[in-house]
């Protein structure tokens, strides 16, 4: 959804979402310096975090623990900290007429809390009218990978996350929820091939943007 801010040009909310590896930390921080090259103004975030509570949520999601959390715990906690992010950083930043650039939102929660953990499409819905009302991204790029490709990339990278640690068959339920998605809302989800370079990623992204008459 659109909002129109006080300044002279109108917020747009722009998302990146993906597995692991796909390249979304290194394309949202492309899309913003673009964005900035073109003379808007942008607010570079992150899901789970953006704010210092959300950020203390985001540690507890992602740190590796020897009891399992609760899956719907899980999916609350990060609504929690989605909640304050819209609340201190996403909605004033739209109102004040810049353009968000956001790694992750909710989109990420029917993925890894539907696909990947099982719970109902309509309970994460319930959680997603409380907490955003009417607030969508504007557009959606999904970098998408085989799974192969993605996990491959994460090798190296130094401890794994709690989410990187779990098998094949997680990812590939949560890229498959993600495909899902975007059949069902391709006007706003756009999925891009993140096999290829990054360049050619990058490119790919711009010419979703044009959309957006950037």
């Amino acid at each position: 959804m659109t909002r129109t801010g006080t300044g002279t040009t109108p917020g747009r909310f722009l998302t990146v979402e993906g597995i692991e590896g796909v390249g979304k930390s290194t394309q949202a921080g492309l899309i913003a310096r673009y964005l900035r090259d073109a003379g808007l103004r942008v607010v570079e975030t992150r899901e789970p975090g953006g704010t210092e509570a959300g950020e203390g949520i985001r540690e507890i999601l992602l740190r590796p623990a020897p009891t399992p959390m609760d899956a719907e715990t899980e999916l609350l906690l990060m609504f929690a900290a989605r909640a304050e992010h819209i609340a201190r950083v996403i909605s004033p930043a739209l109102a004040g007429g810049a353009w968000v650039v956001c790694d992750r939102f909710t989109d990420a929660s029917y993925a890894y809390q539907g696909g990947g953990r099982g719970i109902p499409r309509a309970r994460i819905a319930v959680l997603e009218d409380f907490v955003q009302g009417q607030l969508m991204p504007d557009l959606t790029i999904l970098l998408d990978a085989p799974l192969d490709v993605g996990l491959a990339r994460t090798r190296g990278r130094g401890r794994a996350d709690r989410f990187e640690l779990e098998g094949p068959g997680f990812f590939e339920a949560v890229r498959a929820a993600y495909l899902e998605r975007a059949r069902r809302d391709p006007r706003r989800i756009r999925v891009i091939d993140a096999s290829l370079t990054v360049d050619e990623v990058a490119a790919a992204i711009r010419n979703e943007l044009a959309r957006l008459s950037i």
